[in-house]
């Protein structure tokens, strides 16, 4: 790689002929970013996870019931929720484990089918209109919210509970709507107003919650 200090790189990056200085004490702060960071995110973790140890327990049982009879995981979520949704299916579809793999649907991977149901109908339906098509009763629909306010996402559980599914929330801050509606069967909320926070912690709180659903289901029988 060249310097920055040879004529053709002074040419393009006139900018760089002088370089500004920094203050030891910024980089003093900055090399202590990612620690202060890192503590908040495993502050948290504490928190949720005492606070919802039983919890977490009971819905990877439901989840493995649900599995083992036949059901399905349905995973939806917005921006960086639709992210986390591809990659638990991901997991489920091909696990690094000794585990089954898990019928699993990502809702947000087919760009044609969200852009459609978007612009046809609503993105508020977007999740809706694929549970119509391809949900099932005794299947689990995962949704995973920084603010748990989505409203595609409070619509999609709606349904999906009408349809006689299992219903599971990842939500942040309050749980917003998710929580205030009532209509989650398991709510797991990211105590935070941080939305790097939050998405972190409930990375390890579906990565947790699946390797317990993997364990369980090596003890039971699944449907043939």
């Amino acid at each position: 790689m060249s310097s920055t200090n040879d004529p053709f790189s002074q040419l393009l990056y006139p900018m760089l002929r002088e370089q500004p200085s920094v203050d030891a004490s910024v980089i003093t702060q900055l090399s202590r970013a990612p620690l202060q960071k890192s503590a908040e995110s495993n502050a948290l973790r504490h928190q949720l996870f005492d606070a919802s140890a039983d919890q977490i327990v009971s819905c990877a049982r439901a989840i493995s019931t649900a599995v083992a009879g036949g059901g399905r995981v349905l995973a939806c979520g917005n921006g960086g929720s639709a992210t986390s949704a591809a990659d638990i299916v991901s997991e489920l579809l091909r696990p690094s484990g000794a585990g089954p793999a898990i019928g699993a649907l990502s809702l947000t991977a087919d760009i044609a089918v969200v852009t459609a149901i978007g612009n046809d109908v609503s993105y508020d339906d977007v999740f809706v209109r694929q549970l119509l098509a391809l949900g099932r009763s005794g299947d689990v629909v995962l949704a995973i919210s920084t603010s748990g306010n989505s409203e595609n996402l409070v619509r999609a559980v709606r349904e999906a509970r009408r349809l006689r599914m299992l219903t599971v929330g990842i939500a942040g801050h309050d749980g917003g709507r998710m929580r205030a509606d009532g209509v989650v069967d398991h709510l797991f909320i990211v105590p935070s107003t941080s939305v790097h926070r939050i998405q972190e912690v409930q990375t390890t709180l579906y990565h947790l919650l699946f390797e317990l659903v993997q364990q369980h289901l090596m003890e039971v029988p699944t449907c043939a």
